[in-house]
């Protein structure tokens, strides 16, 4: 499928196109090669007596974790005023959920199905690194991910391409608001190029094997989506793809980046990778890994030095012509200019003091944190907090711990910024007047009896036990895959003594993927799932547990019941003998479905209309439903719908999400709410990899999950 906004990608708000490629095939005829390779080199630590020499020389085009607009201004006159060509620096930084202010867990967010909230809080995040000196954010991390043993599941938007579409793009067009004229602009980079989300066994930088079909149809669209978002850059994978390293390979990062979605701009390694084709057995030598990814469509090399090294040598054999060398260069310049830094290289420093934790973005962190949270069980409606709860216990290692909160990848996230769920807890409570009282009652993966011993005491003292569990920030996160996805031990041991008390119990969830709490399911009244929020988690967890805040979010992801089903995910294929798709020795469901969430209010789906029970190629079909606020609370449902392809060339999936809708009820509204189908959304890849629409029978759900809805169906005729 071809990626309709690249020929708009990177048009410059600073030069117009012409002025732009003017500009460059001016600069390139004055490079030398040397300094052509600079451009294709990105440092990863910076020494200013070695590396400053390498930059006034023209030999380095980027840099990464340069923190500090003077640090990076300081450097970036090194490159513009005493350099032979005056060429800019690229300064990148991985900013993944927040810079200073740091929001939920990129898994989090994508539970609030919020694309403009998601928007928002990329354009902060992007505000406060271009404070810093940052004109090149390393995120978004587009990447489908079904197994939740992977750590860096955390950092994406969970299991389905099209939530995941819709997040890739906002995140996008919020990182490159650029609402500012007066410095260098930021470009996001969508990572990583393609499918490392799919590593086998869960385990980060294994080896991906996968269909075209598949790839085309459930790994791309996100990237297609940042893409026609404007992003001018994209990250390869870690990976091998069929054998060959994403950072080799020519069909991914030229037969189809480049050449099929026209796409403009440059590719830059994941650190180091380059050189790991030699580990990957791939290339015999440091020289042959930086021939097979210049070649390859490999455009900048990030930290390796390899290009630095032997491209010279290599145009010199013959192996790499100066045509590769120039196509990267000039993909590289065409950014520079993009971002305004021929004209604009300076950052401005007077702004961090501003920017970095405004109270504006920490009331967005607030309410991003709030619509991150999933009610996952409220049984005889625990929850919300009542005043008449005279004694409340707070109990559990990650009820304090502010380090879990900035989750993996925190930016420039600090402990000291975070509001503890128990600080948070405590000054709501003192409003209504209920004492709280606290002990940790284990460690995160260590348990005490006599700590254990408190905690049991203390909460069977009080009329409600706050139970907050889950797992550690470096739990999850890259290169943090885990075997088992459920709550450690000690921690499991405390949460079964305190039920044993008798009082009853609500578990707060501090987690990076989904968990297995099957136990916790069955026997624990209310369960929330809290992820790790940020820097507001503790006033956002309270908002939701006093009843301030009526809990909206919805799983972007599957949670599985054991370990032993993932990977796991709504949109399965269907088989043949579907009656006998089952474990022999456990339930094969999931515990909570993608799409899931409870609310403090309850609403009803009915009235399904399928406008045009039949319709011809190329034309769209409308589906609507009529959703309810049957309780007597305001609330915010969030309204999915889903096809099925009943016959294809390819088989299709159960389901697949093809519409959402966030729409906010007072107590006994109704509303009804409307979705078009098109070709893009009745579309799928077929057997020679096209993207057509194929006659036949379609199924139609509009439901509060991919588990549940009212079913209805449509014809496509020839």
């Amino acid at each position: 499928m071809a990626v309709s906004a690249n020929k708009n990608q990177l048009k410059s708000p600073f030069l117009s196109d012409a002025e732009t490629e003017a500009a460059i095939d001016a600069l390139l005829g004055e490079m030398t090669l040397q300094e052509k390779i600079g451009q294709l080199t990105q440092l990863g630590t910076f020494d200013e007596e070695t590396d400053g020499e390498l930059i006034e020389e023209g030999m380095v085009g980027s840099l990464l974790g340069i923190r500090g607009a003077d640090s990076a201004n300081e450097i970036q006159r090194v490159a513009v005023e005493e350099s032979r060509l005056g060429i800019p620096l690229l300064f990148a930084d991985d900013v993944i959920h927040g810079y200073r202010s740091t929001f939920p867990i990129p898994l989090a967010e994508a539970s609030s199905w919020n694309p403009e909230l998601l928007e928002e809080t990329a354009a902060i995040a992007a505000r406060e690194a271009s404070s810093d000196g940052i004109n090149w954010i390393l995120a978004p991390m587009v990447d489908i991910a079904r197994d939740a043993r992977w750590g860096r599941i955390s950092e994406g938007a969970g299991e389905d391409p099209f939530l995941g579409s819709v997040v890739a793009a906002a995140r996008v067009r919020g990182i490159q608001r650029n609402d500012w004229t007066d410095r260098p602009h930021i470009m996001a980079c969508p990572k990583h190029f393609a499918a490392y989300g799919l590593a086998e066994g869960g385990r980060d930088y294994n080896t991906v094997d996968i269909s075209e079909t598949r790839m085309r149809e459930t790994y791309f669209p996100p990237f297609q989506a940042a893409l026609d978002a404007g992003a001018g850059t994209i990250m390869a994978a870690f990976n091998e793809v069929n054998g060959v390293p994403a950072s080799g390979n020519r069909w991914l990062l030229k037969d189809v980046l480049q050449d099929e979605w026209n796409f403009q701009g440059f590719v830059v390694s994941d650190w180091e990778s380059v050189d790991e084709l030699v580990q990957h057995g791939y290339s015999a030598d440091r020289e042959q890994a930086g021939s097979a990814a210049v070649n390859a469509g490999m455009h900048m090399d990030m930290h390796s030095l390899i290009y630095h090294e032997h491209l010279a040598n290599l145009v010199g054999k013959g192996e790499v012509s100066l045509e590769v060398i120039d196509d990267a260069v000039r993909r590289i310049l065409r950014v520079k200019y993009r971002l305004g830094l021929f004209t604009h290289p300076y950052a401005d420093n007077t702004l961090a003091s501003t920017y970095m934790m405004n109270p504006t973005h920490l009331e967005t962190a607030r309410e991003m944190a709030r619509q991150s949270i999933v009610l996952l069980k409220n049984e005889g409606q625990l929850l919300p907090i009542q005043p008449s709860v005279r004694k409340l216990a707070v109990i559990g290692p990650f009820a304090e711990d502010v380090e879990a909160q900035l989750g993996c990848w925190r930016g420039q996230g600090r402990p000291e910024d975070v509001v503890s769920v128990l600080a948070g807890i405590r000054k709501h409570a003192e409003a209504q007047q209920t004492e709280v009282v606290y002990a940790a009652g284990s460690g995160i993966n260590s348990g005490d009896e006599a700590e254990l011993a408190r905690a049991v005491r203390l909460a069977s003292e009080s009329e409600l036990a706050i139970v907050v569990l889950g797992e550690s920030a470096d739990m999850s996160g890259e290169n943090n895959s885990r075997v088992s996805l459920d709550i450690p031990a000690p921690q499991m041991k405390l949460l079964k003594a305190l039920h044993g008390t008798g009082v009853p119990v609500v578990l707060v969830l501090a987690n990076g993927r989904p968990l297995t709490i099957e136990w916790a399911n069955a026997h624990i009244p209310a369960i929330v799932n809290g992820w790790h929020l940020g820097v507001q988690a503790g006033p956002a967890i309270a908002d939701v547990l006093f009843g301030a805040v009526n809990p909206s979010g919805k799983l972007p992801v599957t949670f599985p019941r054991h370990s032993g089903q993932v990977p796991i995910y709504y949109n399965a294929k269907k088989t043949g003998r579907p009656q006998m798709k089952r474990y022999a020795d456990a339930d094969v469901t999931p515990l909570f479905p993608f799409g899931y969430g409870l609310s403090y209010t309850s609403f009803s789906y009915d009235d399904l209309q399928v406008e045009q029970a039949a319709v011809k190629l190329g034309e769209s079909v409308t589906v609507s439903a009529r959703i309810s606020n049957t309780g007597d609370r305001d609330g915010i449902e969030i309204v999915q719908l889903y096809i099925c392809d009943v016959a294809a060339s390819v088989t299709r999936p159960v389901k697949e999400l093809k519409g959402f809708s966030r729409v906010e009820l007072k107590a006994g509204e109704s509303r009804t709410v409307t979705f078009t189908l098109g070709e893009k959304e009745l579309g799928f890849v077929n057997g020679k990899h096209e993207f057509v629409v194929e006659p036949g029978k379609f199924m139609v759900w509009i439901g509060p999950s991919s588990a549940e809805g009212l079913e209805g169906s449509f014809e496509i005729t020839g």
